[in-house]
């Protein structure tokens, strides 16, 4: 019993280990639980860390894209989202169903539907916020949001038409 229990030790101590050094580096949602969109924040949050969390950066979905360090990083890294605002929502869907704005490396339609507009919504509402702040420029958090259903038609963008 006794050299069961020495070969055993080392086993559930590397077990151990792995368990610590796994969970090293992983950010959660991080959604304030006070904000009265929590629900579908928090699931949009999801959708974004499974779909958009591979190149895009954003705390919020608990995201880091593809690397921290610019050196070292994919070139196919998409924005920080910490520090980019992508503002009114409708342009953030814009976005997901065109491929970004260049079209280089974002697929089309990486979500659709009534989860492209609920993550669409979730970028708006946090992307940019912890952008530090320039002279003679608003922040973020005061530029419109504007908020999309998530059915039904959608508004037009000024200056567009039918």
């Amino acid at each position: 019993m006794g050299r069961t229990i020495r070969s055993a030790a080392p086993l559930l101590a590397a077990i151990a280990v792995a368990f610590v050094v796994s969970a090293c580096g992983t950010n959660r949602i991080a959604v304030p639980k006070s904000d009265p969109t929590y629900a579908a924040d928090s699931s949009a949050a999801v959708l974004f860390n499974q779909r958009c969390g591979g190149c895009h950066t954003l705390s919020y979905a608990g995201t880091h894209g593809s690397g921290q360090n610019p050196r070292t990083y994919l070139s196919i890294s998409g924005p920080n989202f910490n520090v980019r605002c992508e503002r009114p929502a409708i342009r953030v869907l814009y976005a997901i169903e065109n491929g970004g704005f260049s079209g280089a490396y974002m697929p089309q339609n990486i979500v659709v539907g009534k989860q492209a507009r609920e993550i669409a919504n979730f970028v708006a509402r946090y992307a940019g916020l912890q952008a530090p702040i320039q002279p003679n420029t608003t922040p973020c958090a005061k530029k419109p949001q504007s908020s999309l259903p998530l059915t039904g038609p959608l508004p037009q963008l000024a200056g567009k038409s039918g």
